[in-house]
């Protein structure tokens, strides 16, 4: 069994595709330490430049005074704080839902969501570029498991027209986390009342970035988007939000659902009690800091006029996730290793997490970049591609 794990490794190592973590000494900012090294980073998700907000760690700071450090217990037993559940309701509110559940993370929001919605006699109707963890939710629930070309809804409408499934659910990324496009949200809803349809939207990289004071990505759709029962709304704590964990908000019947059929709520310990007291400060920072969200978009016209003449393509995206596709993972891995060697963190994406001939730089942009650090990232990447 070692020998055959050794040989596997092996071929990851010579394929290119051998990951390797880094150790980050500092907190999350524009500029970190990795490894004993100072760089101006672009490899994280905190695109308001919250993770390490003074506001965020005099809150934490709080919470821990007032609730201690552990739950204690998972929700249902007896680790449901007073903390967990203002945010919660704060969530419900600032999203424009009547309801909101907490999850550990978003992976577990996802599986939980969709094995509870979903089972042998339905069908789950996939984006090809969703997220990993909503692919292996689609296929824990054993429902039949249906993919359809990215933004594809010509596709996707045959497909729901043909299916004699039970209960059918749709389930997509809004902003893809390696494109960074965003889905047509609204035609997805119409999809849905036209074929009694649910829509689960995991909202990972959009929640405090899209919409109205950050409200997310139905909030920067159609007005009807916002207020369709049929969406059942998933949206990450740890990336603009700048914390911890995930959360789910839809319908008071959903909501109850997955209380008492969500696996993974319902099978384990709740989350630190002091992290939800902090969020409330975050959606606070998110709702007011306007500022924030226009500096990134400020950062993303400058990042694409400083690239356009590269050899390399520049993926259509208007969010903080800029993909810079290169194609070979051996050459994403090299300009990503001269721009380290630059003093320049900007991971390189290989397979499986991106198709085969599609490695890609994903560069995440943050309000907290300055416009000297997108000059510098792309001073540094026409370096390294005049000496291609």
């Amino acid at each position: 069994m070692f020998s055959d794990l050794a040989g596997q490794l092996r071929i990851r190592e010579q394929q290119g595709l051998r990951r390797v973590r880094q150790i980050v000494d500092s907190p999350q900012a524009s500029h970190v330490t990795a490894d004993g090294r100072s760089y101006l980073a672009f490899s994280s998700n905190d695109y308001l430049g919250l993770a390490n907000h003074p506001a965020l760690i005099q809150a934490v700071c709080e919470g821990m005074q007032r609730y201690g450090v552990g739950a204690g217990a998972s929700h249902l037993v007896n680790g449901h704080s007073a903390a967990h559940h203002r945010f919660e309701e704060a969530a419900a509110a600032f999203t424009g839902f009547p309801q909101a559940l907490l999850f550990s993370t978003g992976y577990m929001a996802n599986t939980g969501v969709v094995t509870a919605l979903a089972g042998r006699d339905d069908a789950v109707f996939s984006d090809k570029l969703n997220h990993a963890s909503l692919n292996d939710a689609a296929l824990l629930s054993r429902a039949k498991f249906i993919r359809y070309p990215h933004l594809n809804l010509v596709v996707l409408e045959k497909r729901l027209a043909a299916t004699q499934a039970r209960r059918r659910l749709i389930i997509s990324d809004a902003v893809f986390s390696m494109e960074g496009d965003i889905a047509p949200i609204a035609r997805l809803i119409a999809l849905c009342e036209r074929y009694n349809a649910l829509l689960l939207l995991d909202d990972a990289h959009g929640f405090g970035v899209l919409g109205r004071q950050g409200r997310g990505s139905l909030h920067a759709a159609e007005e009807r988007a916002v207020h369709s029962p049929r969406v059942v709304y998933m949206a990450t704590l740890g990336k603009a939000a700048g914390v911890s964990g995930a959360f789910v908000a839809a319908q008071p019947d959903i909501i109850e659902t997955l209380i008492q059929s969500a696996r993974s709520y319902i099978y384990t310990t709740a989350t630190p009690p002091a992290l939800s007291h902090a969020l409330l400060t975050s959606l606070r920072l998110i709702e007011q800091d306007e500022w924030r969200r226009e500096a990134l978009a400020q950062h993303i016209v400058q990042l694409k006029q400083g690239l356009q003449s590269l050899p390399w393509k520049l993926l259509p995206s208007d969010t903080p996730i800029q993909p810079l596709l290169i194609g070979g993972s051996a050459e994403a891995v090299r300009i990503s290793q001269g721009l380290r060697e630059r003093g320049i963190l900007v991971p390189a994406i290989r397979p499986p997490t991106v198709p085969q001939g599609a490695a890609r730089l994903r560069i995440s942009l943050s309000a907290a970049h300055q416009p000297q650090d997108i000059a510098r990232l792309t001073d540094a990447l026409h370096e390294l591609a005049a000496q291609s």
